[in-house]
């Protein structure tokens, strides 16, 4: 069985339990898109962690992405600086 008691000698950080870290990562594996489809399997931490990683990283393109397509459809419209400006405020709220 693992063991369950406090990791504050080994991370420094006090309170921290081995319990907790079995939460957290339960919560961030919820937050996974492919979570749905892979609930009834148990990933592990390392696993957890990589897809996350994943993850961020094609969040990140997309979004990179988008804001390509933002900047092409706004140099199209015929907006001047000011009404583009306040269009790129509006989306950064």
């Amino acid at each position: 069985m693992p063991n369950r008691r406090s990791r504050s000698t080994q991370s420094g950080s006090p309170g921290i339990t081995d319990d907790h870290i079995m939460e957290l990562m339960s919560k961030l594996q919820a937050l996974l898109p492919d979570h749905r489809t892979r609930s009834s399997k148990r990933m592990s931490a390392d696993e957890v962690l990589q897809d996350s990683c994943s993850y961020i990283r094609r969040l990140h393109q997309q979004v990179d992405g988008l804001s390509e397509r933002l900047a092409r459809l706004l140099a199209m419209s015929g907006m001047n600086d000011a009404e583009v400006a306040v269009v790129r405020r509006l989306l950064h709220m």
